[in-house]
């Protein structure tokens, strides 16, 4: 669901119902651990398809479902574990799909809102958190913002930065 949700507020989360399994992106190592495994990304769209169609293949299951507290496939699960490690949070600021969430999530927001970099922090926020950043926040991670975007060219990728602050808060991981 966290990944689900990285994808669609940044625009990439692909909407086809059906069809076959996906195999989103994933450390080589881990589908080798299996015999004989063979891990083939999936690429366009399919790339970015809800979590539900992703292949399971129980010898070496995909490592972001088992990060994330996979329960035992063999096996009904009346309940699901849940847990908060170190691996967790560098999962969302290191994998591939996370990083293109917060690359689409930032050329989101500098695409729908012209303006001020306060402005599209607020857009920021509507559409990760659903609400404007407190005043605290906001002068935080513009002050961030400030301080990345010190040389003009790097100003798209000071935001891909703060948008991947943003998909990391635990108020967007942990919706309660």
């Amino acid at each position: 669901m966290v990944r689900d949700a990285a994808l669609a507020v940044s625009g990439l989360l692909s909407r086809t119902v059906g069809g076959p399994s996906v195999k989103p992106p994933q450390p080589e190592s881990v589908s080798k651990e299996g015999f004989a495994n063979t891990w083939e990304i999936s690429t366009g769209a399919d790339r970015y398809r809800r979590g539900l169609y992703t292949f399971i293949q129980r010898t070496s299951p995909f490592a972001q479902f088992v990060t994330f507290d996979l329960p035992d496939t063999s096996r009904s699960c009346s309940r699901r574990e849940r847990s908060n490690t170190p691996i967790q949070a560098l999962q969302l600021l290191n994998d591939p799909v996370f990083m293109e969430a917060a690359r689409g999530l930032a050329v989101r927001v500098l695409r729908e809102k012209r303006g001020t970099a306060g402005e599209r922090l607020d857009h920021a926020f509507l559409l990760v958190l659903g609400r404007p950043p407190t005043p605290a926040e906001s002068w935080r991670l513009l002050s961030y913002l400030q301080d990345q975007s010190a040389v003009p060219a790097a100003e798209s990728a000071s935001w891909v930065k703060l948008c991947s602050v943003l998909l990391n808060l635990d108020e967007f991981v942990n919706r309660e």
